[in-house]
């Protein structure tokens, strides 16, 4: 089960946005090189805000950028603040906000925006870094890519940045499938006829690099299609404005363009979610990272232009979470590392020595950091559920190994991995150590 960890694709604002001049090319190369972290289908990149860095999720599914975490970095400052709301996917009302023009943001000293707007999310709670375990604070989209040729590269994680005035050699875009691609509200859609379970239907779906699910299928607008298989209602995330809930199925097969994916996973969200959302024209859904790391990709705002490549990844089976939980990191906590040591007894006997080892003693030397994982979701009737764990457990071990031997990404891994096998958890609950043991479950 991909978690679409974030899901501002249908983000809007309640205030007029205008375009500005945007990034500029200030580099002599023919490209720029930006290196990215992929973790859950997700890009974070790293650039310059007002001269300190910062970690930003890159989202086609956002028009303008987006900033809700600093942790410790309180020295940066921004100019021209202003009160706004804001609203987006989620079942809440508006939310609080500033926006700030007149920002420096700069990538690789190369790509600079002199006079970039910036939103400014006030509330605490939306912030995703322990959804992906690391520090990420905002999310950038339309600003970033709609003045230059961009290529992103899902097996050497990184993104080629094309200098405006030159042209990629034919001989490197012959090789790829290019469709063109529609925009509203200055996000990227395939128009076109697909096949879902071989049945054809005609629709918009959106290009969302920053959603990691595979695809999204909004039921309600799918003409003259129904979705008849086996499904369970999920967490799907976290929005603009409150968590995001729904279902999750799998289609026999889906198509678009000359490509085809077997057996891949949708999200469905329910009617409360969608209820902020302004529709484009015959939209019916998104297509997410799942689906998108399986391609060399080059958008092309400019000339409504999208080159598809198929990578090594293009053949990979689909896999969901088959635990029925969602952990979060929460931080990073200091334990003591107990090592046990081999005290050496020397005697002297006579003319003689005698040697022996003394086992009992233990000796705690040193402290080593931990991260915290908790469980931030569960799903009723799951296996972790029935087995007894629940929301707000802290994770102390996982199969008999201490959490710092996992990244969160390598957490997720183990809880799609496969059907039937046994995981073993050691939590922390008020204070008490609790044990269980659960099998992961198929149920699609």
């Amino acid at each position: 089960m991909k978690k679409a960890y974030i899901f501002l694709s249908f983000l809007f604002f309640s205030v007029v946005v205008y375009s500005q001049e945007g990034f500029q090319y200030y580099s002599k190369k023919n490209k720029v090189t930006i290196p990215f972290k992929l973790i859950n289908n997700l890009i974070f990149i790293p650039l310059e805000v007002n001269g300190v860095e910062l970690t930003f999720l890159l989202d086609t599914g956002v028009e303008e950028s987006i900033l809700f975490s600093l942790d410790e970095k309180e020295e940066l400052k921004f100019n021209n603040v202003e009160k706004i709301k804001l609203r987006g996917l989620g079942s809440s009302d508006f939310i609080e906000g500033l926006k700030s023009s007149g920002n420096r943001v700069v990538f690789k000293d190369a790509i600079v925006d002199q006079n970039h707007d910036i939103y400014i999310i006030l509330d605490e709670e939306f912030n995703f870094s322990g959804s992906v375990g690391i520090p990420v604070n905002g999310i950038i989209g339309y600003q970033f890519f709609k003045n230059f040729k961009v290529e992103i590269n899902y097996l050497t994680n990184k993104i080629q940045v094309y200098n405006p005035t030159k042209m990629i050699k034919k001989k490197k875009i012959n090789k790829y499938c290019v469709t063109d691609i529609v925009f509203h509200n200055n996000k990227p859609y395939l128009s076109s006829l697909f096949n879902l379970d071989s049945q054809n239907v005609q629709g918009k779906l959106l290009l969302d690099v920053g959603n990691s699910d595979a695809f999204w299928l909004f039921a309600g607008r799918i003409n003259d299609y129904s979705f008849t298989k086996e499904s369970f209602d999920d967490f799907l995330g976290k929005g603009f404005n409150g968590d995001v809930f729904g279902k999750r199925t799998k289609l026999d097969s889906f198509s678009f363009a000359d490509f085809t994916f077997l057996k891949p996973y949708v999200a469905i969200p329910d009617s409360t979610s969608l209820a902020n959302v302004k529709w484009a024209e015959n939209r019916i859904g998104s297509i997410g990272g799942e689906i998108l790391k399986r391609f060399h990709i080059i958008f092309d705002y400019k000339e409504n232009k999208l080159y598809l490549k198929k990578n090594r990844n293009f053949k990979d089976p689909f896999h969901y979470n088959m635990s029925g939980i969602e952990i979060n990191h929460a931080g990073l906590q200091w334990v003591q590392e107990e090592v046990n040591l081999n005290s050496i007894l020397v005697t002297k006997n006579d003319d003689s020595y005698g040697v022996s080892n003394n086992n009992s003693d233990r000796f705690k030397y040193k402290f080593i950091l931990k991260p915290i994982y908790i469980i931030a979701h569960i799903r009723k009737n799951s296996p972790a559920d029935l087995c007894g764990l629940k929301k707000g457990d802290i994770i102390v071990s996982i199969n008999a190994h201490g959490t710092n031997r996992y990244s969160l990404q390598e957490v997720n891994n183990l809880l799609k991995s496969q059907d039937g096998k046994k995981i073993n958890f050691e939590v922390d609950r008020g204070n008490r150590r609790l044990k269980f043991t659960f099998y992961l479950k198929s149920i699609l």
